[in-house]
């Protein structure tokens, strides 16, 4: 017969901490905390495969389930020496979920399940206050037809406050018993009136109404968000605990209560929490009621004139003391503990491991590893590398007050507040007057880079997570909210309406990339603190790991930026990034637009001075740390002048007429400039431009290492490489300009020419392209799109169907597509290792600062992976705990 519950109580238990997936997390730890000799109301365990079963089985229950659980309920009579349905000695359980996962607030609790009319009476007469064997009849007709029978809160509530409206009592009147016998008499009224059945009074009715609410709250609505949120599998189904109900609502020495064994929101090693006298558990976390103080310092703290735990009932504290301390060097983690007095005595509801802040993760990691409970491994691998950016990013003060005009994504995190302003000009000039602004935009394409560079955040009313404007935020380090459909933008009178408010240019809004939260006004923000715990904890990641981390950055702020949080060097500088400003655009598209060599040359000459003050910043600043500069890669239309004002300006600049230059746009827009004249084509069919490129950077290296006295061995990127035969093209143009260039300076140069490897057929090319290229980049950000064939800018439109349907698991601009593009990117690097042996691998694509992406880059063996500047310790920290896992897994 399979065992399909399992009991704990008087320091013993069919289960421990180990079982955790078969008694879910909650069971687990009753399990454990019984074994470990602490007072637990006794009870027992119905295990997550009974829901698995009941769910395949068309909601039907294991035919001997019934048999284990009867017995199961008479072992919990005999250690409370009560009878379950007896009408003189009650037992009263409560049923609460329990999944293996964590899932705090989702699913469904009956307490006091048990009384009815004739047990109500035997509790009554059993306490030394009837009252309370009221009060507890009452909440449990109110939860029982909520979770059970679906009726909602109100209707009882509606019944309260009339009757206290009746009776002339105020909010915090204290009702007796007989008070509390008319409220049920009503309660019991409302649900025959409402269901037309009256309330079930047989006990083993109640159980397995609230046995199947329980499991039929694993598939409700917020569990399954919930689960989707946080990537919890279906099938792990939820456990059911049943157990002795034990009162925190039998007078002045009863009570309950929620406590940390650290503070969760910074990390400090102290008892933290609330409890309430006279209560039961959801009148704690219902907010009817004030809570106390557990500790004396934390009541005098908060200036509360409310006796804590620590003076109101000084025997129940010191053992709550006592058990903390032993839970959390047993579990070696922060718990949070769930707790009931009655009459004096303290009774253990749960523990578990406890949910906490980026900051206070990082705090009680470091100190659990100094204290000596963990390694520093395991400290590592306790934080969650995407949690970092909570403390890398200002966050909205969590006390001001949210008026939400709007909900988008949450693409890019940190929150801003500013005026708003719909264009990049109307940016660029506010900056120039000292004003903060947020860029509002249906959407944003290249050449809103400067204005999203003036803007404090961006806002769009189009677009996914790997929208263009997502993409770029994050790589600047902006918060972003992208997609907020609801919101209309009207530019021709400057307004954008949402929530139902008119809002006009110049008007304040926050937005919080966090959340995809749009708000109204200018709300108060904290800056982030790095935290000298921070500092340890990377540097202890930075041991471990085998990965190099560089940075994508073309600007000095991104540079330094990037620097400040530990990048190794620059892995990707994108040059056409570089010249969207002013009289760069205009240079840019002279050279573009010129119809000859010597246009071309004309409009480089006026470039080349830009790009190599440029990279003489970006050289100094990293100091000799490697910088690979990917040569010219813009999809044309993203220089190209679109209205007459541009043409107009690009004409008077080449002394040419406006409208042939307008013919001559034209003539190169493209039906699909992601797969059209760009990259390494641009370099082919205008070799000037990559000689430019290159005689810019070796001159910038050359200035850069004299200065700083540090030398520049610069990486050359050659990008969309499909054939051997382009690149050599392409690298022949950049070896004679080097050598060009010593000769004009009297230096030999050091340098290296690789590709970028974001083509299919590079990658199965690559064994070939190895033997010119001395590194191979791979640009997944491209690979995924020419391997998948879908369009990053245009993917949010489908991709939620994709993932809905389990067509996708994640997003693959988000995490590298391992079964299909990852498998080019390990294709790609053995036959690249195979032709040159100690050729250089790096990954530069979005996906250099995702977790999940670098656990893969780790598992190939690529040297290094690139990615943002404000992404550089999340890529630190997920390399080391990449490294680490690879060690554990082969020692296992």
């Amino acid at each position: 017969m399979t065992k399909w519950v399992y009991t704990f109580g008087d320091g013993q238990a069919e289960g421990n901490s180990g079982l955790k997936n078969l008694l879910g997390g909650k069971g687990a730890n009753l399990a454990e905390m019984c074994n470990l000799g602490l007072p637990v109301p006794p009870g027992f365990t119905i295990s997550t495969e009974v829901c698995t079963a009941f769910y395949e089985n068309d909601r039907r229950y294991p035919l001997d389930l019934a048999a284990q659980v009867d017995a199961a309920l008479r072992h919990v009579g005999t250690l409370t020496g009560r009878i379950f349905g007896d009408a003189s000695n009650p037992l009263l359980v409560s049923v609460r979920s329990g999944a293996r996962a964590s899932m705090p607030g989702m699913m469904d609790t009956v307490l006091n399940l048990g009384l009815n009319d004739v047990t109500v009476e035997a509790m009554a007469s059993l306490a030394s206050n009837p009252r309370f064997a009221w009060d507890s009849y009452r909440r449990f007709i109110t939860m029982y037809s909520n979770v059970v029978l679906d009726l909602d809160h109100h209707n009882f509530e509606d019944i309260l406050e009339e009757f206290k409206d009746s009776k002339g009592f105020t909010l915090d009147t204290e009702l007796s018993a007989e008070d509390w016998k008319q409220i049920v008499g009503a309660y019991k009224n409302c649900v025959q009136e409402k269901l037309g059945r009256p309330f079930p009074q047989d006990p083993h009715e109640q159980l397995w109404g609230a046995i199947g609410a329980v499991f039929g709250s694993w598939m409700n609505a917020r569990a399954i968000k919930y689960r989707e949120l946080h990537s919890i599998p279906e099938s792990w189904g939820t456990a059911v605990n049943v157990q002795a109900m034990v009162f925190g609502n039998m007078g002045e020495t009863s009570a309950t209560g929620v406590a940390f064994t650290r503070n969760p929101s910074n990390g400090a090693k102290e008892l933290y929490g609330e409890f309430l006298l006279n209560a039961q558990g959801e009148d704690v976390v219902a907010g009817i009621r004030t809570p106390q103080d557990i500790t004396e310092a934390a009541r005098i703290a908060a200036g509360s004139t409310k006796p804590s735990l620590e003076m109101s009932l000084p025997e129940a504290y010191a053992e709550l003391v006592r058990i903390y301390g032993l839970l959390e060097k047993h579990y070696r983690d922060m718990q949070d503990l769930e707790f009931t007095v009655q009459q004096g005595k303290l009774w253990m509801l749960q523990t578990r491991n406890g949910k906490r802040t980026a900051k206070a993760a990082l705090r009680i990691a470091v100190d659990l590893a100094n204290e000596g409970l963990i390694t520093r491994e395991e400290a590592i691998q306790r934080i969650d590398p995407a949690a970092l950016d909570q403390l890398l990013h200002p966050t909205i003060d969590p006390n001001a007050t949210r008026v939400v005009l709007s909900t988008g994504l949450p693409a890019s995190p940190g929150a801003a507040t500013g005026a708003i302003v719909f264009t990049s000009e109307e940016a660029e000039q506010a900056v120039k007057e000292k004003r903060k602004v947020i860029l509002v935009r249906v959407e944003t394409s290249p050449e809103d880079i400067h204005g999203m560079h003036a803007a404090e955040g961006i806002l769009t009313t189009r677009g996914g997570m790997t929208s263009h404007a997502a993409v770029v935020a994050r790589g600047m380090g902006k918060p972003c909210v992208s997609g907020a459909g609801a919101i209309r933008i009207d530019m021709v009178s400057g307004t954008m309406t949402a929530g139902g408010r008119v809002l006009k240019r110049g008007d304040f809004i926050t937005i919080d990339g966090s959340n995809g939260q749009v708000l109204l006004g200018e709300i108060a923000m904290l800056q982030p603190e790095l935290s000298g715990e921070f500092g340890t904890l990377m540097g202890w990641a930075d041991a471990f790991r085998r990965l190099r981390i560089r940075t994508n950055a073309e600007t000095p702020l991104d540079a330094r930026t990037a620097v400040k949080f530990g990048a190794e060097g620059i892995g990707l500088c994108r040059t056409e990034h570089m010249f969207f400003d002013g009289d760069r655009i205009i240079a840019m598209r002279e050279m573009i637009l010129a119809d000859d060599e010597k246009g071309r040359r004309t409009a480089l000459d006026k470039l080349l001075p830009m790009q190599r003050s440029d990279f003489v910043e970006l050289f100094e600043i990293m100091r000799g740390l490697p910088v690979t500069i990917r040569l010219l890669d813009p999809p044309l239309h993203e220089f190209l002048p679109h209205e007459a004002r541009e043409i107009q300006e690009v004409a008077e600049a080449m002394g040419t007429n406006a409208e042939k230059l307008r013919l001559r746009a034209l003539e190169l827009k493209e039906s699909n400039p992601m797969l059209g004249f760009r990259g390494c084509r641009l370099a082919v069919a205008y070799p000037e431009i990559a000689e430019m490129q290159a005689r810019a950077i070796f001159e910038a290296a050359i200035e850069a290492g004299r200065k700083s006295g540090a030398p520049v061995t610069p990486e050359i990127m050659v990008p969309l490489v499909m054939t051997k035969a382009e690149l050599d093209l392409v690298k022949a143009r950049i070896d004679a300009m080097a050598k060009m260039v010593g000769e004009e300076q009297g230096v030999e140069l050091n340098y290296s020419v690789g590709t970028m490897i974001e083509l299919p057929r590079a990658a199965l090319k690559a064994g070939d392209i190895a033997k010119s290229a001395e590194f191979f980049s791979f640009g997944t950000n491209d690979l995924t799109q020419t391997t998948l064939g879908i369009s990053r800018d245009d993917a949010g439109s489908f991709l939620g169907s994709y993932k809905a349907r389990n067509i996708l698991t994640e997003d693959p601009f988000v995490t590298l597509d391992q079964e299909g593009v990852g498998e080019l990117v390990q294709l790609a690097a053995e036959r690249g290792r195979r032709t040159r042996p100690d050729i250089k691998l790096g990954l530069c694509g979005e996906h250099g600062g995702d977790p999940a992406s670098i656990a893969f880059c780790e598992s190939v063996g690529l040297d290094y992976v690139s990615c943002s500047p404000f992404r550089v310790p999340i890529a630190r920290l997920a390399a080391a705990q990449a490294a680490l896992g690879k060690v554990t897994k082969a020692e296992g």
